[in-house]
Protein backbone atom coordinates (compact mmCIF):
# COMPACT_ATOMS: atom_id res chain seq x y z
CA UNK A 1 0.00 0.00 0.00
CA UNK A 2 1.43 3.36 -1.08
CA UNK A 3 1.00 6.08 1.52
CA UNK A 4 1.41 9.85 1.23
CA UNK A 5 2.24 11.68 4.47
CA UNK A 6 0.97 15.27 4.73
CA UNK A 7 1.97 17.40 7.72
CA UNK A 8 3.51 20.85 8.08
CA UNK A 9 5.85 19.61 10.82
CA UNK A 10 8.93 17.68 9.55
CA UNK A 11 9.27 15.80 12.84
CA UNK A 12 5.67 14.60 12.61
CA UNK A 13 6.29 13.37 9.06
CA UNK A 14 9.46 11.56 10.17
CA UNK A 15 7.64 9.86 13.03
CA UNK A 16 4.86 8.64 10.74
CA UNK A 17 7.40 7.43 8.18
CA UNK A 18 9.18 5.43 10.91
CA UNK A 19 5.90 3.88 12.05
CA UNK A 20 5.01 2.90 8.48
CA UNK A 21 8.47 1.41 7.89
CA UNK A 22 7.80 -1.01 10.74
CA UNK A 23 4.59 -2.26 9.09
CA UNK A 24 4.76 -5.04 6.48
CA UNK A 25 3.43 -4.43 2.93
CA UNK A 26 3.30 -0.63 3.34
CA UNK A 27 5.56 2.06 1.90
CA UNK A 28 5.84 5.83 2.04
CA UNK A 29 5.23 7.08 -1.49
CA UNK A 30 6.06 10.69 -0.64
CA UNK A 31 5.59 13.60 1.74
CA UNK A 32 3.97 17.05 1.61
CA UNK A 33 3.98 20.02 3.94
CA UNK A 34 0.55 21.53 3.18
CA UNK A 35 -2.70 20.95 1.35
CA UNK A 36 -1.55 22.39 -1.98
CA UNK A 37 1.54 20.19 -2.05
CA UNK A 38 -0.66 17.23 -1.10
CA UNK A 39 -2.89 17.72 -4.14
CA UNK A 40 0.15 17.91 -6.42
CA UNK A 41 1.70 14.80 -4.89
CA UNK A 42 -1.51 12.79 -5.08
CA UNK A 43 -1.80 13.44 -8.81
CA UNK A 44 1.88 12.67 -9.40
CA UNK A 45 2.26 9.61 -7.13
CA UNK A 46 -1.27 8.14 -7.07
CA UNK A 47 -1.07 6.84 -3.48
CA UNK A 48 -3.61 4.43 -2.03
CA UNK A 49 -3.90 6.33 1.24
CA UNK A 50 -3.22 9.89 2.38
CA UNK A 51 -2.34 10.51 6.03
CA UNK A 52 -3.57 14.09 6.21
CA UNK A 53 -2.93 16.62 8.97
CA UNK A 54 -5.74 19.14 9.49
CA UNK A 55 -4.16 22.37 10.76
CA UNK A 56 -1.68 23.50 8.12
CA UNK A 57 -0.82 26.92 6.63
CA UNK A 58 -2.15 27.92 3.22
CA UNK A 59 -4.65 25.10 2.72
CA UNK A 60 -5.76 22.97 5.66
CA UNK A 61 -6.55 19.28 5.57
CA UNK A 62 -10.33 19.66 5.48
CA UNK A 63 -10.19 21.75 2.30
CA UNK A 64 -7.57 19.46 0.74
CA UNK A 65 -9.82 16.45 1.38
CA UNK A 66 -12.74 18.21 -0.31
CA UNK A 67 -10.61 18.81 -3.39
CA UNK A 68 -9.32 15.23 -3.38
CA UNK A 69 -12.93 14.08 -3.43
CA UNK A 70 -13.35 15.55 -6.92
CA UNK A 71 -10.67 13.33 -8.45
CA UNK A 72 -11.82 10.50 -10.68
CA UNK A 73 -10.02 7.95 -8.47
CA UNK A 74 -9.40 9.63 -5.10
CA UNK A 75 -7.26 7.94 -2.45
CA UNK A 76 -8.53 6.91 0.95
CA UNK A 77 -8.09 9.71 3.50
CA UNK A 78 -7.03 9.25 7.12
CA UNK A 79 -6.80 12.47 9.13
CA UNK A 80 -4.01 12.88 11.67
CA UNK A 81 -4.29 15.75 14.14
CA UNK A 82 -3.94 16.83 17.75
CA UNK A 83 -7.35 18.56 17.77
CA UNK A 84 -10.27 16.21 18.35
CA UNK A 85 -12.87 18.98 17.84
CA UNK A 86 -12.35 18.49 14.11
CA UNK A 87 -13.56 14.89 14.20
CA UNK A 88 -17.11 15.49 12.95
CA UNK A 89 -16.03 17.76 10.10
CA UNK A 90 -13.35 15.26 9.12
CA UNK A 91 -15.83 12.43 8.75
CA UNK A 92 -18.26 14.70 6.87
CA UNK A 93 -15.60 14.86 4.12
CA UNK A 94 -15.71 11.03 3.95
CA UNK A 95 -12.38 10.50 5.64
CA UNK A 96 -11.91 6.81 6.31
CA UNK A 97 -10.48 7.26 9.78
CA UNK A 98 -9.29 9.84 12.26
CA UNK A 99 -6.09 9.50 14.30
CA UNK A 100 -5.22 11.70 17.27
CA UNK A 101 -1.58 12.58 17.89
CA UNK A 102 0.60 11.15 19.28
CA UNK A 103 -0.23 8.23 17.01
CA UNK A 104 0.47 4.71 18.23
CA UNK A 105 1.73 2.10 15.79
CA UNK A 106 -1.11 -0.30 16.65
CA UNK A 107 -3.75 2.36 15.97
CA UNK A 108 -2.08 3.36 12.69
CA UNK A 109 -1.92 -0.28 11.59
CA UNK A 110 -5.61 -0.69 12.39
CA UNK A 111 -6.56 2.36 10.33
CA UNK A 112 -4.41 1.30 7.38
CA UNK A 113 -5.81 -2.22 7.54
CA UNK A 114 -9.33 -0.80 7.39
CA UNK A 115 -8.40 1.39 4.45
CA UNK A 116 -7.08 -1.64 2.60
CA UNK A 117 -10.39 -3.43 3.03
CA UNK A 118 -12.65 -0.43 2.40
CA UNK A 119 -10.85 1.58 -0.27
CA UNK A 120 -13.37 0.58 -2.95
CA UNK A 121 -16.29 1.69 -0.77
CA UNK A 122 -14.39 4.83 0.13
CA UNK A 123 -14.05 5.77 -3.53
CA UNK A 124 -17.78 5.36 -4.07
CA UNK A 125 -18.55 7.56 -1.05
CA UNK A 126 -16.11 10.22 -2.16
CA UNK A 127 -17.57 10.35 -5.67
CA UNK A 128 -21.08 10.70 -4.24
CA UNK A 129 -19.91 13.54 -2.02
CA UNK A 130 -18.14 15.28 -4.89
CA UNK A 131 -21.26 15.25 -7.09
CA UNK A 132 -23.80 16.05 -4.39
CA UNK A 133 -23.08 19.80 -4.49
CA UNK A 134 -23.86 20.13 -0.81
CA UNK A 135 -21.61 23.14 -0.19
CA UNK A 136 -20.61 23.83 3.40
CA UNK A 137 -21.30 21.04 5.87
CA UNK A 138 -23.63 22.01 8.74
CA UNK A 139 -20.89 20.91 11.16
CA UNK A 140 -18.47 23.28 9.46
CA UNK A 141 -20.90 26.16 9.71
CA UNK A 142 -21.62 25.52 13.37
CA UNK A 143 -17.98 25.77 14.36
CA UNK A 144 -17.30 28.76 12.12
CA UNK A 145 -15.15 26.99 9.56
CA UNK A 146 -13.66 29.18 6.88
CA UNK A 147 -14.83 28.92 3.28
CA UNK A 148 -12.49 27.28 0.80
CA UNK A 149 -9.65 29.38 -0.52
CA UNK A 150 -9.72 27.54 -3.86
CA UNK A 151 -12.28 26.03 -6.21
CA UNK A 152 -11.22 22.76 -7.82
CA UNK A 153 -12.20 21.65 -11.31
CA UNK A 154 -11.41 18.39 -13.07
CA UNK A 155 -9.52 19.16 -16.26
CA UNK A 156 -8.19 16.32 -18.43
CA UNK A 157 -8.29 13.86 -15.57
CA UNK A 158 -6.43 16.15 -13.16
CA UNK A 159 -7.29 19.02 -10.84
CA UNK A 160 -7.09 22.70 -11.61
CA UNK A 161 -7.21 24.92 -8.53
CA UNK A 162 -8.63 28.42 -8.92
CA UNK A 163 -7.98 30.89 -6.07
CA UNK A 164 -11.32 32.30 -4.91
CA UNK A 165 -9.85 35.81 -4.87
CA UNK A 166 -9.29 35.55 -8.66
CA UNK A 167 -12.87 34.51 -9.46
CA UNK A 168 -15.08 37.10 -11.17
CA UNK A 169 -18.33 35.17 -11.42
CA UNK A 170 -20.20 31.87 -11.13
CA UNK A 171 -22.74 31.23 -13.90
CA UNK A 172 -25.09 28.26 -13.81
CA UNK A 173 -26.21 26.51 -17.00
CA UNK A 174 -28.24 23.35 -16.51
CA UNK A 175 -26.08 20.78 -14.67
CA UNK A 176 -22.80 22.71 -14.48
CA UNK A 177 -21.53 26.03 -13.19
CA UNK A 178 -19.01 28.08 -15.16
CA UNK A 179 -16.33 29.69 -13.02
CA UNK A 180 -14.99 32.84 -14.68
CA UNK A 181 -11.62 33.88 -13.28
CA UNK A 182 -8.62 35.94 -14.28
CA UNK A 183 -7.03 33.02 -16.14
CA UNK A 184 -10.09 31.89 -18.09
CA UNK A 185 -13.06 29.64 -17.36
CA UNK A 186 -13.63 26.15 -15.95
CA UNK A 187 -16.71 24.03 -15.31
CA UNK A 188 -17.62 22.58 -11.92
CA UNK A 189 -20.53 20.39 -10.85
CA UNK A 190 -21.46 22.24 -7.66
CA UNK A 191 -24.77 24.01 -7.22
CA UNK A 192 -25.05 27.80 -7.32
CA UNK A 193 -27.02 27.67 -4.07
CA UNK A 194 -24.22 25.89 -2.20
CA UNK A 195 -21.65 28.32 -3.59
CA UNK A 196 -23.77 31.26 -2.44
CA UNK A 197 -24.06 29.76 1.05
CA UNK A 198 -20.31 29.21 1.28
CA UNK A 199 -19.06 32.42 -0.35
CA UNK A 200 -21.92 34.82 0.39
CA UNK A 201 -19.57 37.35 1.95
CA UNK A 202 -17.54 37.66 -1.25
CA UNK A 203 -20.17 37.13 -3.97
CA UNK A 204 -23.60 38.61 -4.58
CA UNK A 205 -26.45 37.13 -6.61
CA UNK A 206 -27.47 39.20 -9.63
CA UNK A 207 -29.72 36.63 -11.31
CA UNK A 208 -31.16 33.23 -10.52
CA UNK A 209 -28.26 31.80 -12.56
CA UNK A 210 -25.34 34.06 -11.59
CA UNK A 211 -23.17 35.24 -8.70
CA UNK A 212 -20.50 37.92 -9.11
CA UNK A 213 -17.60 39.06 -6.95
CA UNK A 214 -18.72 42.05 -4.90
CA UNK A 215 -15.38 43.85 -5.10
CA UNK A 216 -15.27 43.56 -8.91
CA UNK A 217 -18.59 45.31 -9.63
CA UNK A 218 -17.85 48.54 -11.50
CA UNK A 219 -21.12 49.55 -13.11
CA UNK A 220 -24.15 48.69 -15.20
CA UNK A 221 -24.90 48.92 -18.90
CA UNK A 222 -27.62 47.82 -21.31
CA UNK A 223 -26.91 45.29 -24.04
CA UNK A 224 -28.29 45.31 -27.60
CA UNK A 225 -31.49 43.66 -26.38
CA UNK A 226 -32.04 46.31 -23.72
CA UNK A 227 -31.15 44.02 -20.81
CA UNK A 228 -29.24 45.49 -17.88
CA UNK A 229 -25.83 43.87 -17.43
CA UNK A 230 -23.13 44.22 -14.81
CA UNK A 231 -19.62 45.45 -15.67
CA UNK A 232 -16.89 43.60 -13.77
CA UNK A 233 -13.30 44.70 -13.28
CA UNK A 234 -10.78 42.58 -15.22
CA UNK A 235 -13.60 40.67 -16.92
CA UNK A 236 -14.98 41.09 -20.45
CA UNK A 237 -18.05 38.95 -19.76
CA UNK A 238 -21.32 40.89 -19.36
CA UNK A 239 -23.85 39.10 -17.16
CA UNK A 240 -27.53 40.01 -17.03
CA UNK A 241 -28.95 41.48 -13.82
CA UNK A 242 -32.53 40.42 -13.19
CA UNK A 243 -35.23 42.94 -12.29
CA UNK A 244 -35.46 41.41 -8.84
CA UNK A 245 -31.79 41.99 -8.06
CA UNK A 246 -31.28 45.25 -9.95
CA UNK A 247 -32.29 47.60 -7.09
CA UNK A 248 -29.74 45.98 -4.76
CA UNK A 249 -26.93 46.28 -7.31
CA UNK A 250 -27.80 49.94 -8.01
CA UNK A 251 -27.84 50.66 -4.28
CA UNK A 252 -24.43 49.04 -3.93
CA UNK A 253 -23.02 51.14 -6.75
CA UNK A 254 -24.36 54.33 -5.17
Amino acid sequence: MKILIVDDEPLARSRLAALIAALPDHEVAGEAGNGLQALEQVQALEPDVVLLDIRMPGMDGIEAARHLATLETPPAVIFTTAYDDYALAAFETNALDYLLKPIRRERLAQALDSSHRLTRAQLVALRQSATAGEGVNPADAERGAEARRHISARVKGGLRLVPVEEICFFHADQKYVTVGYLGGEVLIDESLKSLEEEFGERFVRIHRNALVARERIMGLEKDAAGRCCVILRDCDQRLEVSRRHLPGIRKRLR
